[in-house]
């Protein structure tokens, strides 16, 4: 059996005007995450581990943010899909280890749902997700609650297509 590791990392603004949408959850709060699509940044970040640990090009290769197509989409059930889908005929999702790294809001109570939601989208056992949140305790380059970033460890196994061919011990007759 045949695996291989991918880390994916995202970065965005949280600013007035937008949805905070976190692996596809409507999180309460008077900001969101900036970005083209919904900003889901933890859901950018699942995707771009998928797509390297498959060997394949960024996730902007393939949802660039000047195609008007992906404006305000939902990551969680536009792109995640789409990305599970190009990997799908050849690996599987063994597990996912996601840190999400911002001051504020606590994400605690929203952790359960996160991992809900992206392992019915992966078919994958939420008990192969970890879904960690934790502060930089104001020490970091961004000035606090201004940005969160996400940082993706996963592990993808190789599907392998058996071929049967006659073994040569089995067919002799006696």
């Amino acid at each position: 059996m045949s695996f291989r590791t991918g880390s994916g990392f995202d970065l965005h603004r949280i600013v007035p005007g937008r949805k905070m949408i976190l692996g596809g959850v409507d999180i309460p709060y008077d900001r969101g995450f900036l970005g083209h699509s919904d900003g889901d940044v933890l859901v950018h970040s699942v995707c771009s581990a998928l797509l390297g640990a498959a060997g394949m090009k960024d996730l902007g290769t393939y949802f660039p943010d000047t195609d008007p197509k992906w404006k305000n989409a939902d990551s969680l059930r536009i792109i995640l899909p789409e990305v599970h889908q190009m990997i799908a005929k050849r690996f599987s999702v063994y597990n996912l280890d996601i840190t999400v790294v911002m001051e504020k809001p606590k994400l605690a109570p929203y952790i359960d749902s996160i991992k809900k939601n992206l392992a019915r989208t992966l078919q994958l056992d939420v008990n192969r997700i970890a879904v960690k949140a934790t502060r930089t305790e104001e020490c970091f380059l961004i000035p606090p609650n201004e940005a969160a970033l996400v940082l993706v460890s996963l592990l993808l196994r190789e599907k392998r297509t058996v071929s049967r061919k006659p073994d040569a011990r089995r067919s002799k007759t006696k």
